[in-house]
C-alpha cells in the first residue's frame, strides 16, 4: 500500500468498519463479558475488535509505528503513527447502551493527519483528513449550529487518569459545574469519539477536554478543527465551540473554575 492520504484513508476506513462489524455482532448478542473495575471495564469485545483491525493496518503499512489499545506499541521507521481504539465507550457497550464506536487516528510527524470513526449501533461513519474537512457517510459536514449558548449541549471528556487523582478529579468536577451554569446540558462523555463526531456535524455545540487520553485526543481535535469549530488550548485543557461566540462563553466558564 502506498503512503499517500487516499491509501491511508482507505485502510483506516476498512479498519473501523471491520472492528465495528465485530462490535455490532457482539452487541446484538448481548455480550457483556469483561473485567469490571471501579473506573473502567476491560471487555472481551475490545480484544476481538482489535484483532480484526490491527492486521489490516500492519499488513498495509508494516513500517508505520502503531499504538493499539490492547496489543500495545509497535515500532516503525516511517514518520507515521497509527492509534487504534477498537472500542471507545466500553462501559456503555457493557451496559447495553448503544453509544460506542471503533476509531483510528493517524499522525504524521506528531501532527494529526486523519481520523476515522464508525458507530456500529447506527451504522454511521465519519472521516476527517487534515485540510480536507469532515465527511459523514460520504457527505461533507461542519460544526455549524444556530443553537444559542443557553440552549447548548456540551460534552466533557477526561482521560483515564483524572478519576484516579483526587486533585484532577476535583478540578474536573469544578469545570463541569461551571459549564452547567452556562449551557442547557453537560454530557459526561464515556465515548469521546462518538460525541466528537456529533460535534463535527453540528448536533452538539461544544467539547471540553481535560487531560485526555491519546487514543481519543487526536480524533477529537482533528474532527473539531476540520469541521470548522473554534478551538482554544491551555496545557491539558482544550475547548471547542461551534463558533467563536460559543467558544468564548465556554472558555469563560471553564476559566472561572480554574
Amino acid at each position: 500500500m502506498t503512503t499517500d492520504p487516499d491509501g491511508i484513508e482507505a485502510v483506516a476506513r476498512a479498519a473501523v468498519l471491520a472492528g465495528g462489524a465485530e462490535l455490532r455482532d457482539r452487541y446484538r448478542d448481548g455480550d457483556d463479558d469483561g473485567d469490571y473495575g471501579a473506573h473502567d471495564v476491560k471487555a472481551a469485545a475490545d480484544e476481538a475488535a482489535e484483532a480484526r483491525m490491527l492486521p489490516l493496518v500492519r499488513r498495509a503499512f508494516p513500517a508505520h509505528e502503531v499504538f493499539a489499545e490492547e496489543a500495545g506499541e509497535f515500532d516503525g521507521t516511517e514518520p507515521y503513527r497509527w492509534i487504534i481504539d477498537p472500542l471507545d465507550g466500553t462501559n456503555n457497550f457493557a451496559a447495553g447502551l448503544p453509544t460506542f464506536g471503533s476509531s483510528v487516528a493517524v499522525r504524521r510527524e506528531g501532527d494529526p493527519l486523519l481520523a476515522a470513526v464508525h458507530l456500529p449501533a447506527t451504522d454511521e461513519t465519519y472521516l476527517a483528513r487534515r485540510n480536507a474537512g469532515v465527511r459523514y457517510d460520504g457527505e461533507r459536514v461542519t460544526a455549524d449550529s444556530d443553537v444559542p449558548i443557553e440552549g447548548a449541549t456540551v460534552a466533557t471528556i477526561v482521560g483515564r487518569d483524572v478519576p484516579r487523582s483526587p486533585d484532577l478529579g476535583r478540578r474536573a468536577d469544578e469545570i463541569r459545574e461551571a459549564l452547567d451554569d452556562t449551557v442547557k446540558r453537560v454530557l459526561d462523555s464515556w465515548a469521546p469519539t462518538v460525541h466528537s463526531s456529533l460535534f463535527a456535524r453540528g448536533r452538539i455545540e461544544g467539547l471540553v477536554q481535560f487531560h485526555p487520553d491519546e487514543e481519543e485526543q487526536a480524533v477529537t481535535e482533528l474532527l473539531a478543527a476540520e469541521a470548522g469549530g473554534a478551538t482554544r488550548r491551555d496545557g491539558p485543557l482544550y475547548v471547542a465551540g461551534c463558533d467563536e461566540e460559543t467558544l468564548a462563553a465556554l472558555w469563560a466558564a471553564v476559566d472561572r473554575a480554574r
